[in-house]
């Protein structure tokens, strides 16, 4: 059978495609994504119209939405670039999140089995993480898998999974320079596993086949500002990831990577990629030590509190590599006052009821 009888997390999970074309990818997903609510988030010329197959439960976002619902504060959100997906992120009103990009269809498994992604993603995000201590068997929760002699008993139960990132057959995601020189390079190995990445551990988050707990780590799954009127593309998922393990690793939450497989069908444009990564490629050398060593203070126990003190340590630190990064610091304080005013809590509420009684 293709699909649980009974959708896991049904009615608590929405699936966020950021596209700039009609959405008939969705048809080898019914089976699996059918059940779900989708938010489409159209980038691009807002006049065209999107076509999503029949069926499916779904709320279209474009930019005039953006701007709408968003007003001053939508400069936030990236024009022209997959970046734009967070606005999904944002208006979502549920616990979980799957995001996929439209050039991604259905993986088999080695036995030739239809890979049901979402599943093994909600599998992991409900199951804890062990990134405290590296367990040689991978995940020790899953079936047929436990901790191995000498892990310590006292760290057994984890810690929260706040991030699941899968993976991608065929296509892999390989920056500019390395398109370049292995063009015809494919992945067909099929790893059956999943891993916790270490606490102090950064890694490279994409973007196009990834799951988290919008209720848990939400607010630092800023993709930045990318594209349109930007120096950079192609860092956006990047700069979630950087940001959110520096975050989960504050806050005691992990992350898992591996499975699920999905297959990525279409290779962009490399010479189009390297000018958009061009000064990415080198700005990272400088970022990548940043958030190495990146520390918020003990007063930071909320995601908002930690993001808002990572967006003044860029501002700080890595203005110095160029301009961009002020203004980028300043989108990411921008980010978390959208993020709070679409999802008031009740600290955030008796803000709000103070400010509308000035």
């Amino acid at each position: 059978m293709a699909t649980p009888s009974t959708p896991i997390l049904k009615d608590e999970l929405d699936i966020v495609i950021p596209t700039i074309r009609n959405l008939d990818f969705l048809e080898q997903w019914r089976p699996f994504f059918q059940a779900y609510h989708l938010i489409i988030v159209q980038d691009g010329d807002p006049s065209k119209t999107i076509n999503v197959p029949e069926g499916f439960d779904y709320e279209l976002y474009n930019r005039n939405d953006i701007n709408r619902i968003l007003g001053p504060k939508a400069s936030c959100i990236s024009f022209k670039d997959s970046a734009c997906r967070c606005f999904g992120y944002m208006v979502s009103k549920k616990k979980y999140i799957f995001t996929i990009d439209d050039d991604c269809f259905v993986a088999k498994d080695p036995t030739g089995k239809e890979i049901n992604a979402l599943e093994q993603h909600i599998k992991n995000l409900l199951c804890p993480s062990t990134p405290h201590f590296f367990n040689t068997l991978y995940d020790p929760y899953r079936e047929g898998a436990d901790f191995v002699r000498g892990y310590p008993f006292s760290m057994r139960e984890g810690v929260k999974t706040a991030v699941s990132h899968g993976l991608w057959l065929n296509i892999p995601d390989y920056d500019a320079p390395t398109q370049l020189v292995k063009p015809r390079e494919r992945n067909t190995r099929y790893v059956d596993s999943v891993m916790t990445i270490p606490k102090g551990t950064l890694f490279p988050m994409c973007g196009m086949n990834l799951a988290f707990d919008r209720e848990v780590i939400g607010p630092a799954m800023y993709f930045g500002l990318m594209g349109d009127g930007q120096p950079i593309g192609r860092y956006d998922d990047m700069w979630a990831g950087w940001c959110t393990k520096v975050i989960c690793d504050h806050l005691n939450l992990g992350i898992k990577t591996g499975l699920p497989y999905i297959w990525h069908s279409k290779a962009s444009n490399p010479f189009v990629n390297l000018k958009k990564e061009y000064n990415g490629i080198f700005w990272q050398e400088e970022i990548v030590p940043f958030f190495q060593t990146a520390t918020l203070s003990k007063d930071c126990t909320t995601v908002q509190a930690c993001y808002i003190e990572l967006a003044k340590q860029v501002k700080e630190k890595l203005s110095k590599i160029d301009p961009y990064f002020t203004k980028l610091a300043d989108a990411m304080v921008t980010w978390i006052e959208a993020w709070d005013e679409l999802n008031p809590t009740g600290e955030n509420l008796a803000k709000l009821s103070i400010s509308s009684k000035k």
